[in-house]
């Protein structure tokens, strides 16, 4: 199975270099702009199924470069929750004693009243698996309309998914599945770009950074 990861486009969050986990954000103008320019330089595969996190930054940016395709979501691919971080910058947390001990912990520490980072990970994970298993279930429609696109790709050849989600999501992805066994801040990717995988049903080969 071919899977293609794409990070959501910018954010006034992500301009100004904020945590922006759970905080449900729209794109930016100078996100869309940027998105629309790639979609027109034709970066992005087609596909065959899209599955997107509920936050509205990934709906719209799935919205722009695969419009009319249905947009299966998937809550689990939601953003990590950073907790007192959520919505500030490293300017503004300098001077939070949790935020030094978060950084002194290389990124390892839990969030102060937020997710783990292992239990964030391993969300996504599930999520992830949850997501290319073939017995996946949505509702009774989705789930026919899914059925039978699967058996029109089986005989084309191959399906390919595309996931448009948060760039956390798929560091988190990379990480656990990638036979080359990188850091996680190993995969970060910039807005609108993100990985073309081939998928075994055990392990991740990265075919193409996009």
């Amino acid at each position: 199975m071919k899977i293609i990861l794409i990070r959501h486009a910018m954010t006034r969050g992500n301009m100004d270099r904020r945590y922006i986990g759970i905080t449900d954000e729209p794109l930016c103008q100078e996100g869309i702009e940027q998105l629309r320019k790639r979609v027109t330089q034709g970066v992005y595969p087609v596909c065959d199924r899209v599955v997107v996190s509920p936050q509205r930054r990934c709906v719209q940016t799935a919205n722009i470069i695969y419009p009319g395709k249905t947009k299966e979501i998937e809550p689990d691919f939601m953003e990590c929750n950073f907790g007192k971080f959520e919505g500030k910058n490293h300017k503004e947390l300098s001077s939070d004693k949790d935020y030094r001990c978060w950084v002194e912990s290389n990124g390892t520490m839990p969030f102060p009243g937020g997710e783990s980072v292992t239990g964030f990970k391993n969300r996504c994970a599930l999520a992830f698996e949850n997501t290319v298993s073939a017995d996946y279930q949505f509702t009774t429609y989705e789930n026919i309309m899914r059925n039978r696109r699967k058996r029109q790709s089986e005989v084309a050849g191959e399906e390919t998914v595309a996931m448009v989600i948060h760039g956390g999501t798929i560091m988190s992805i990379m990480e656990r599945y990638d036979t080359d066994r990188k850091n996680y801040y190993d995969y970060m990717v910039d807005n609108c770009c993100g990985y073309l995988i081939d998928f075994d049903g055990e392990r991740i080969k990265l075919l193409e950074t996009i």
